[in-house]
Parts: C-alpha cells; structure tokens; sequence
C-alpha cells in the first residue's frame, strides 16, 4: 500500500478547510484562532474533531512526558498548526515525532504564514513496529555483554 495515499479523501478535504480558513482570515493571528477557526468548519462538515489532546511519550517502558496535539480528525489525520514565516526541518521533525508516538499514521503540518503553506507526511504503524522491535532486540543484545 502506497503511504502517500493512505487517508487521501481526508486529508484533501482537510487541506480544502485550511486554505478556506486562510483565505478568509489571512496570516498574522495566533495558532489558537486558525485552530479554533479549523475545528469549527471541519465539525460544521460532519468530521469528528478533537482539540489539544494529551498524548504521552514512552521510552524503554516509561512515560516520560505529553505532547499536546493541535487537532486529531476522525481518530485518523494529526494536524500540527504554525503560523510562522515558512516551515522549518524542526517542524516536519515535531511532526514525525508526534506521528512515531501514536497510533496515528498520518499527519499534516499547516502553516498560515505569509501565504499558506502544507506538508503531509506519513509514517505507518508496521514501521513504528518494526522500529520497536529491533530497538528491543538491540537493547537486549547490549545488556547481554
């Protein structure tokens, strides 16, 4: 299965939302009224939407703290919201981290900067499984010696 395509219905009818949001708003306001703004017209079309949800980080077995999600839309699609001049590597890398520590399998990052811009990335769970086990069957094989 291809990743990329992987909730494409979704995530265009998300993205048709962000630029219909952006358009109406334009750049210069905080995060919180493009994500206030989102939520409202994605539940106006019938997607379920969750905002600002904890989501924990685990290393070696431990919680070791929360990330807090932007929006999550129909339990399916992670949207990480910005609102700065341009998308940055450490943005994508925020959003990879937040998709390696869920169940969720795609993410899109939003940013309502001085034109609007979108990245959607994907990171399915067979690889967050197998990332996982050879962690496990490194660590095993370290502590052995």
């Amino acid at each position: 299965m291809n990743d990329s395509l992987k909730y494409r219905e979704l995530t265009d009818k998300i993205i048709g939302v962000f630029y219909e949001v952006y358009n109406e708003l334009g750049f210069g306001f905080l995060e919180s009224v493009y994500e206030n703004s989102l939520a409202l017209v994605l539940k106006a079309r019938g997607l379920k939407v969750e905002q600002q949800i904890p989501i924990p980080v685990w290393f070696r077995g431990q919680k070791v703290g929360d990330f807090i999600a932007d929006l999550i839309i129909e339990n399916a699609v992670l949207l990480e919201l910005k609102a700065v001049r341009t998308i940055e590597q450490a943005h994508l890398a925020q959003l990879l981290n937040y998709l390696r520590a869920t169940e969720i399998e795609v993410g899109l990052l939003l940013n309502f900067g001085n034109r609007p811009e979108f990245k959607r990335l994907a990171f399915d769970n067979q690889r967050k499984k197998l990332q996982s086990s050879s962690r496990s069957l490194i660590e095993n094989l370290l502590s052995k010696d």
